[in-house]
């Protein structure tokens, strides 16, 4: 199985120094993971490729799943496992998920075969009308609250639980806390959109879902697609360490989720719902 992290040799350039040196380097991981999806009886195509950091592979595949509409909770799938396909060795970069009797597959030629970088999750999709899966989750009506002074603790929280990351400092990370600033658990990868899919899907597995009356802490910006994912497995407060999108507003209008963006210090934006936010 892949690791998340691996040495390098580098040539490190100091120029206030007295000269080059060479040495070796621990960088993050990067391997392409397959999603094959279908039912017991027939053939399960391949249903996306992503970039990702190795590790929770089963994770990311149901929370990409999940977040994209495909099930909605664990009685949707029969089984998940790794494998490699007929006489290829195991290189734990495919996921076959069998769905159950009761679930359709993915519709044909709705672009949903479709390559994900580990930058741009939504990359390769016809328009924003194909990503915009309605959640079956009233987010509007949670009544949970959080005091800003502790949204104001949960970035060094997440970066102190980011292990990973202290190596290779090379990894977005989404931190899942209680509204008291207690961390529920922690995803790492190369791509943000595949550490929200890892944290969503190790919860599905957890019966955990939805995830009312949490917050959800990303390292990086707040994009359109983080803020559906968070709505689609029914989170209500979602801050970033840094800028959200028009459409991320936008929509975290829409569902009535609070968006709080530029979490740093002492200060923060809150884009949308701040009734949640108490001060």
């Amino acid at each position: 199985m892949g690791r998340a992290s691996d040495r390098r040799q580098v040539t490190r350039i100091d120029l206030g120094g007295p000269s080059t040196v060479r040495r070796q380097d621990t960088l993050a991981a990067e391997e392409p993971l397959e999603i094959r999806v279908g039912h017991r009886v027939g053939h399960r195509p391949p249903l996306a490729v992503t970039m990702r950091t190795p590790g929770d592979e089963l994770d990311l595949a149901l929370g990409f799943l999940l977040t994209e509409g495909v099930i909605t909770a664990p009685r949707d799938i029969h089984t998940a496992q790794l494998c490699a396909g007929s006489g290829e060795a195991n290189t734990y970069n495919v996921v076959d998920v069998v769905l159950a009797d009761h679930v359709p597959p993915p519709a044909a030629g709705t672009e949903r075969n479709f390559y994900t970088t580990s930058s741009c999750g939504v990359c390769g999709k016809a328009s924003i009308d194909a990503i915009r899966t309605r959640s079956p989750h009233d987010v509007a009506a949670d009544p949970v609250t959080v005091d800003a002074r502790t949204l104001t603790l949960l970035p060094d929280r997440l970066r102190a639980a980011q292990r990973t990351f202290e190596r290779t400092g090379g990894l977005h990370a989404a931190g899942l806390f209680t509204p008291s600033g207690e961390l529920v658990t922690i995803r790492e990868d190369v791509g943000r959109h595949n550490a929200v899919d890892k944290l969503i899907g190790a919860q599905l597995q957890a019966g955990r879902l939805p995830l009312a009356g949490h917050v959800l802490l990303v390292s990086g910006r707040a994009s359109f697609e983080l803020t559906q994912k968070a709505w689609m497995a029914g989170i209500s407060v979602m801050a970033a360490v840094s800028a959200p999108s028009t459409l991320a507003v936008d929509l975290a209008a829409e569902a009535g989720m609070t968006l709080v963006g530029f979490l740093r210090g002492q200060t923060m934006n809150v884009y949308a719902g701040p009734h949640r936010v108490t001060t």
